[in-house]
């Protein structure tokens, strides 16, 4: 290996916020936080979705929304039905070309 290249691991503790399960591992992250464990100093992580809280992996159906994911959807497609009320369609637009054309032709 090259020296000087590679960032540096560390002892890191990732902490699921959503059900506060713990995860001990090394990583490159690095944080303001730190903890002793078994006089060890570990860098505290927060994740908002690990393993211990995902419904693939628990079975359960929870629901983190924090970025409003889902209301920003529903207004996304409410405009979008708001809109499309509005708006003429296809064959609307070609009757009205052609019932046009014919009163100019006449």
């Amino acid at each position: 290996m090259k020296p000087k290249i590679h960032p540096s691991v560390s002892p890191v503790v990732f902490i699921d916020t959503s059900c506060g399960a713990e995860f001990f591992t090394t990583s490159t992250l690095k944080s303001d936080k730190t903890r002793e464990v078994d006089e060890v100093k570990y860098f505290e992580i927060p994740i908002e979705i690990s393993s211990a809280s995902h419904p693939f992996f628990t079975g359960k159906q929870v629901l983190v929304d924090t970025a409003r994911r889902v209301e920003k959807f529903k207004e996304k497609m409410e405009k979008q039905t708001a809109a499309a009320d509005i708006r003429k369609g296809k064959k609307a637009k070609r009757t009205a070309r052609a019932t046009k054309r014919e009163a100019t032709e006449k």
